[in-house]
């Protein structure tokens, strides 16, 4: 069975995310809350959909360093029992500069998904965060998708070839809304510089993607930042996602930069979007260009 979801859903931190603001998502006409960094045993996630109607919410991603997978798959029965249909099991290699034991991700996806498989979580309730092509194709194989992070829309069109007509792609989506074009600059290249340019597997899939060295140095080339962050006014930024649509995305997943952030407790530098009533404008005004 494949993964009916569609429309644009929005990307926030899971550890930072309330019933409340899931509540206010869905009102606001957005498919799916995609959470970043759950742990294995998806806490928090059955308070989001017992908040909810409709709304659909996945992880984006579970990182297969964090955790027992067994533990996962009791996780992901609890939560799909509960609430059918509105839990998309999101999983990915994390990154060698973040993870503990990181070594050979495509072998440990690939045992993660055995876990998986021997706990009865079905292909069609699971996608992972793709990148690169090999990753690309153990999708097309073990799982209902992907989530890509950090891509513009030419890589939704190479991962819409490499998955066929059925699998489901759901790219995430930065976005600065806002005139001043210099401040937009600015305001996405302090969310994309630190940590995305100091991880290799994001830089990698950038030089596959056509950016040179130069583009990726210090906090990257305008070009990039303009590639990787939709800038402008509402209609600009929805036009962009439209891009991902017409690229042969399912479903886009829209994350809100803003200048309000919090640091992250774990890891130095690395800023959290705060979520406030600025962040919350944006998405209403953008749910009335999408909707």
């Amino acid at each position: 069975m494949e993964i009916g979801l569609r429309g644009y859903g929005v990307w926030q931190v899971g550890a930072l995310t309330t019933p409340a603001m899931a509540a206010e998502i869905e009102q606001l006409g957005y498919s799916a809350l995609w959470l970043g960094g759950p742990g294995v045993d998806l806490a928090g996630i059955d308070e989001l959909l017992a908040a909810t109607e409709s709304l659909v919410v996945g992880s984006s991603i579970v990182n297969v360093w964090s955790g027992d997978p067994a533990v996962l798959a009791e996780s992901y029965q609890r939560v799909a029992s509960r609430f059918p249909g509105r839990f998309v099991l999101g999983i990915g290699a994390g990154h060698r500069e973040q993870s503990a034991g990181y070594e050979r991700p495509m072998d440990a996806v690939r045992r993660f998904l055995d876990v998986l498989d021997a706990g009865g979580v079905p292909v069609s309730g699971r996608v992972l965060a793709a990148l690169g092509p090999r990753m690309l194709e153990l999708a097309a194989e073990r799982a209902g998708g992907v989530v890509p992070y950090l891509v513009p829309p030419r890589h939704t069109r190479a991962a819409r070839t490499a998955l066929g007509a059925g699998g489901f792609l759901a790219p995430e989506q930065k976005v600065v809304v806002g005139s001043d074009l210099v401040r937009a600059r600015r305001v996405a290249r302090g969310r994309v510089e630190n940590p995305y340019l100091g991880l290799g597997n994001y830089t990698r899939n950038l030089r596959r993607l056509g950016y040179s060295d130069e583009d990726l140095a210090g906090s990257g080339s305008d070009r990039l930042i303009d590639d990787l962050v939709a800038l402008g006014d509402v209609s600009a930024v929805a036009a962009r996602l439209g891009e991902h649509r017409a690229a042969g995305a399912d479903h886009v997943v829209v994350q809100v930069v803003t200048e309000k952030y919090q640091l992250h407790p774990g890891l130095p530098g690395v800023r959290l979007q705060v979520y406030d009533d600025e962040v919350v404008g944006v998405y209403r005004g953008l749910a009335g260009e999408l909707f």
